[in-house]
């Protein structure tokens, strides 16, 4: 029987974290169960919003009888804003914090962010992105700085691999071949590193002095 080979994919995803505001003194706290967990924060800041920018934030909430109180929380002190990035990113980001009630958490989901770190439906201590495409809208949001790109997934997928990933990489292994290193691993990531076709390349070196 002929084995099929897995067709490529591109497991990267991301989702938007909020440490809220009464929680931000258990920052270093949680982000280390969030690395622990197999997370990279790819972005991260510290900001206050505003009434306003959080009733945009929350503009799907409009009309809700807790809206007036969810905005006055969200505005009632800093925050942390967090890109978190891996396989699956927003729903492992929503299995980790546990349902958004902090009271129900503590009964079903004790182990959860929000059973820890939440007090009520409220205050429950920190947020979560509910989709991919809300988790790209609140991200432009957080960091309107940052170019967000849609992540390639089937047929683009597929088209950026073979014209940007598949022909540095098996040039890269064919010169791995020939070389034949004591340590292929490093060499190769080195070679990759060095001959990435996306590196940037520096028109002009400013020297220290020049920067003085």
């Amino acid at each position: 029987m002929q084995m099929l080979m897995p067709k490529p994919q591109i497991f990267v995803e991301r989702t938007l974290a909020l440490i809220k505001p009464d929680v931000v003194d258990k920052e270093e706290e949680i982000e280390d169960l969030i690395l622990r967990s197999g997370f990279l924060i790819v972005q991260k800041r510290k900001l206050q919003l505003s009434p306003e920018q959080c009733s945009n934030f929350y503009a799907d909430q409009y009309g809700k009888v807790f809206f007036p109180n969810l905005t006055a929380y969200m505005s009632s002190g800093p925050l942390v804003a967090m890109v978190l990035a891996r396989h699956s990113a927003v729903s492992y980001w929503k299995e980790l914090l546990g349902p958004s009630n902090s009271i129900k958490a503590r009964r079903t989901h004790p182990y959860s962010l929000r059973a820890i770190y939440g007090t009520d439906d409220l205050r429950n201590g920190l947020h979560g992105s509910l989709s991919i495409s809300s988790a790209e809208r609140e991200i432009r949001f957080m960091f309107p700085e940052v170019i967000s790109e849609p992540i390639p997934a089937g047929q683009r997928a597929r088209d950026y691999l073979n014209l940007y990933v598949k022909p540095t990489l098996l040039a890269g292994l064919t010169v791995l071949c020939k070389e034949k290193p004591a340590d292929p691993m490093t060499w190769l990531a080195d070679w990759l590193i060095e001959h990435n076709p996306n590196k940037p390349r520096l028109q002009h070196q400013i020297t220290e002095e020049e920067h003085q």
